[in-house]
């Protein structure tokens, strides 16, 4: 088969692999027919997380057909049409009980092997799947393959951002990241009854973007912040949902915010220091919240409100490649180039 390989800093590859087989009685074995790109693969892709074997399949993303199934899987069956969150679980263990599946005991994130050990992703023809009964979704009808993949990662994790903000109905909020993810906090928060979303992003064709979803757009310099204070009252924002994961990401999200508001952080911060200091944070009386998103657990809460049409999510994918084009996907969605938001392989 074919896989989409990290090789090094800013180098993928296109490697003839042997197809995933069986290894646990509760794996299954998908054909995939889309694969998303994330900007959590631009990580390793840009070295600002290490650890990554050269090798290893890229993505955790991805939607196909089950063609192997393992003996112990109970709720699936050959031919059955599937979706994933982008980190396997049981739906067994405390965590699962909770909501909490990204903490599964036993899960793994698709897309990263270290030390010749986890999970290859999903940007490949075939991929394993283990822990299938807890972790797989049928997609359903009214569900797209864009809907359902977008279920799996993205539109999970904007709105457990929303969530996790404390969007209220009247309240005002800012998004700071407007890629994918941002733009789907965004639906999510005014979804939840948010008046006001101030939608902060470098990127022009972004900021346009959120306009679009209902948002306001703002440049992220001091300008954009002062709009915001004096739209608030002088306040500052109710709640920051940060969706960048850089240092200049995080103290935007602190100066937008009021006192006693929530930071809600999605993006990935992979340096050792925060951009304020404990004395900041209490001086603001902050609440922080952070972490992997439970997708599993939002893939059940949304999905049905996908398929009765109250979220259409077809619109958010800007650009899509056939898996020979691999590298060229990578440029553009890694560089934002043609106005790219959202890149996905098809198969």
């Amino acid at each position: 088969m074919k896989g989409v390989c990290f090789q090094a800093v800013q180098k993928i590859a296109l490697l003839d692999m042997d197809q995933p087989k069986i290894e646990s009685p509760r794996d299954v074995i998908v054909q995939v027919s889309m694969a998303g790109l994330c900007g959590s693969d631009l990580h390793p892709y840009f070295g600002r997380e290490a650890g990554l074997d050269p090798g290893t399949v890229m993505g955790h993303e991805f939607v196909g057909t089950i063609v192997d199934v393992g003996s112990e899987v109970n709720d699936f069956a050959h031919g059955d049409r599937v979706f994933v969150p982008f980190s396997s679980n049981c739906g067994n263990c405390y965590y699962c009980g909770i909501g909490l599946t990204s903490r599964c005991v036993e899960g793994q994130l698709y897309g990263w092997r270290q030390n010749s050990s986890g999970l290859h992703g999903g940007q490949s023809e075939f991929v394993r799947v283990p822990l299938a009964d807890g972790s797989l979704m049928k997609v359903s009808s009214g569900v797209s393959d864009i809907a359902a993949l977008l279920l799996g990662d993205n539109f999970s994790t904007g709105f457990y951002c929303a969530e996790m903000a404390e969007v209220k109905p009247g309240g005002a909020y800012a998004v700071v990241g407007c890629g994918t993810v941002g733009q789907l906090g965004i639906v999510a928060a005014l979804s939840m009854g948010a008046e006001k979303v101030f939608a902060f992003d470098l990127v022009a064709e972004r900021r346009q973007q959120a306009e679009r979803l209902g948002a306001i757009p703002m440049e992220p310099n001091d300008s954009g912040v002062a709009a915001v204070m004096t739209a608030t009252g002088g306040r500052g924002a109710d709640g920051v949902m940060e969706l960048v994961g850089l240092p200049a990401a995080q103290e935007l999200a602190y100066r937008l915010m009021r006192p006693g508001g929530v930071m809600s952080v999605i993006g990935c911060h992979c340096t050792s220091n925060f951009a304020f200091s404990p004395v900041d944070a209490y001086d603001k009386n902050l609440t922080y919240k952070t972490g992997r998103c439970p997708a599993r657990h939002y893939m059940g809460l949304l999905t049905q409100r996908v398929a009765d049409g109250e979220f259409d999510l077809d619109g958010f994918v800007t650009h899509r490649f056939g898996i020979d084009e691999c590298k060229k996907a990578y440029e553009v969605f890694s560089g934002q180039l043609d106005g790219c938001t959202k890149a996905v392989l098809e198969f």
